[in-house]
């Protein structure tokens, strides 16, 4: 005889503990690529223990230099013609930037024009300093130097080869030949701007220990040290030090390490602008620039949406937006920001692509049914919390899921910010109605709406415009004059109240063409129209209401939503009058109307 027993309930949830398998990291295991990453060396650390950049925050803007008429240019495939330049500094001017590279004098006859036509037209503003870039050569020098006759405010920004690679392999010089290169330089520059150069222009100066990341600390240092021993910077004379990521090789956080170390061990650090200038080799140049800030760097360098060499300078329109939407101040205009990408593309000859960060076209723009939703219920509720604070909306503090800025406040409006497309759900499609026609709908209608479109999509594929869809919402629930539909129309109503004080309805329609006259009685217009309405052999039962106007004043429509039960069919239908009984009447003509139309 085999004894019976009976096994101990499982409590909730352990039949999946106890599953034999389970997804672990050990049993999710990648393969070797069989690329020969053995080639290259990991970059080193900076031994700096006591590192404070980590607890920084950026409360102010940095000084910025725009450098899109030089590093910017000299990377395009098509340079900048003298009109397309122009047109970029007039940009550039006009969004705010105080410090603006213009090109390379000595490397040609097309740079060397454009920065006299800048200075002989007048079109440099007496609060802006202009930049020109200069290899350490006499004769290159001097020509540089000679083109800033007559400028208000100029810098000269002489740089020389720094990392061992390149003094070994480019250049072949040993470390004392690449400081000499650098001191000599600075004294060339000193001696032609005294030769050359008036007490009308403010004259400044830049030295850049070219590719910084790959050279030894101490020495970029030392070379340093020996340019500031010439230039001599003290109160009222700045040096401008530049430290470039000329090749982006390191994670952000060692050239934070990087620039904190030398903004310690700087001499006449108050006399120093410490500026950097990333590369987005490895694509962290603007993490790069943020960190380094926040180590000690006073000004960044770049180019409106990232142009450069090879992957590109830091962004600077990135760079400013993400002050931004924190709260700070970038001190540069980006509230047109169509325009200023317009032109970069005419001046670049290069588009900006559509996900860039704030500035291209889909970036603002939610395809997905769940993102839709939430940007939706995020509107609403920024209106009430408006609402409720008294204050405008634009002025009530931004909190809309997916949106980390208003798009307005960049000049953009919400007509794209809900798209909708197969992906798209109830949300998309309730805010392309309310945002383009005031229709705030049900919920529940929501859901039913989405489905007609969804199948729109699934059947034509691509995206649904919001005229699209206005028109798909028309034909489903508001026939017109250029669509009329429907067995049912209405063309108005009056109640009475009855000895027991119900409510008795008398509404003129148009049935099956044929002129009629529909009576009811109920607790109220709804219930007697639906009295009225089964009168003609049309049951119908109104499930939900619920109606809001679509603007303010006393010629304000009404729009009413009406989900019924008709001959067993649960449906929507939505009414709009600038009566508020009529709309839901109409409302529930619109439904019976979609029920008998199949």
């Amino acid at each position: 005889m085999t004894e019976q027993t009976s096994a101990a309930p499982i409590p909730a949830g352990r039949a999946f503990v106890d599953r034999p398998t389970s997804i672990t990291a050990a049993s999710v295991r990648q393969q070797p690529s069989g690329m020969r990453h053995g080639r290259y060396l990991p970059f080193g650390t900076v031994d700096l223990p006591d590192r404070t950049w980590p607890d920084k925050v950026i409360t102010k803007a940095p000084r910025w230099l725009s450098t899109d008429l030089r590093d910017g240019n000299q990377a395009l495939i098509d340079p900048m013609s003298p009109a397309r330049k122009r047109k970029m500094f007039d940009l550039l001017v006009s969004m705010g930037y105080k410090e603006i590279e213009v090109g390379f004098p000595s490397s040609g006859a097309t740079d060397h024009a454009f920065v006299r036509s800048l200075i002989e037209e007048g079109a440099i503003p007496e609060d802006v300093t202009i930049s020109v870039l200069t290899q350490a050569r006499e004769e290159l020098i001097e020509k540089t130097v000679e083109s800033l006759v007559g400028a208000p405010r100029a810098t000269v920004h002489l740089y020389n080869a720094t990392a061992p690679l390149f003094r070994r392999v480019v250049f072949r010089n040993d470390m004392a030949a690449t400081k000499a290169i650098a001191t000599d330089g600075t004294r060339l520059v000193m001696e032609y701007a005294e030769k050359l150069l008036g007490e009308d222009t403010v004259f400044g100066y830049q030295y850049s220990p070219e590719i910084f990341v790959d050279t030894e600390l101490d020495f970029a240092l030392e070379v340093c040290e020996a340019v500031m021993d010439v230039w001599q910077p003290g109160e009222g004379r700045e040096i401008i030090l530049n430290l470039p990521a000329t090749i982006e090789r390191a994670t952000p956080n060692v050239q934070a390490d990087q620039f904190e170390w030398m903004s310690r061990n700087l001499s006449r650090r108050e006399f120093v602008c410490l500026s950097v200038h990333p590369h987005n080799d490895r694509g962290t140049a603007v993490a790069s620039a943020e960190l380094a800030y926040m180590a000690g760097a006073d000004r960044i360098e770049g180019c409106l949406f990232g142009q450069g060499e090879r992957t590109g300078n830091v962004d600077l329109v990135t760079l400013g937006m993400n002050l931004f939407s924190q709260g700070v101040d970038p001190q540069i205009d980006f509230s047109d920001i169509d325009e200023v990408r317009r032109t970069a593309e005419y001046c670049n000859q290069m588009e900006v692509h559509p996900r860039h960060p704030y500035a291209g076209d889909l970036v603002y723009t939610s395809f997905s049914g769940s993102h839709q939703d939430a940007i939706k219920k995020g509107f609403d509720a920024l209106e009430a919390d408006a609402k409720a604070a008294g204050v405008p909306v634009a002025e009530h503090t931004w909190g809309v899921p997916y949106l980390p800025i208003d798009p307005k406040d960049v000049g953009r409006t919400y007509e794209a910010v809900i798209r909708v497309n197969s992906q798209s759900g109830k949300g998309g499609v309730a805010y392309v109605l309310k945002n383009d026609h005031k229709l705030d709908l049900p919920r529940r209608m929501q859901i039913e709406f989405s489905r007609i479109i969804q199948a729109k999509t699934d059947a034509e594929g691509g995206e649904v415009t919001p005229a699209e869809i206005w028109r798909v919402f028309e034909d489903e629930y508001l026939p017109t004059t250029d669509n009329p539909w429907g067995r049912i129309t209405l063309s108005g109503s009056r109640t009475l109240t009855t000895e027991d004080g119900r409510d008795a309805l008398i509404a003129g329609a148009v049935v099956d063409g044929v002129p009629v006259t529909l009576t009811g009685v109920g607790n109220g217009p709804v219930s007697a129209f639906a009295d009225a309405l089964g009168r003609i052999d049309v049951d119908v039962r109104v499930l939900d209401y619920s109606e809001h106007a679509l603007s303010e004043g006393g010629d304000a429509q009404a729009a009413a939503y009406v989900e019924c039960a008709v001959d067993g069919k649960v449906l929507w239908g939505v009414g709009i009058d600038a009566n508020t009984v009529l709309a839901s009447l109409k409302a529930m003509i619109s439904a019976v109307n979609r029920a008998q139309r199949g």
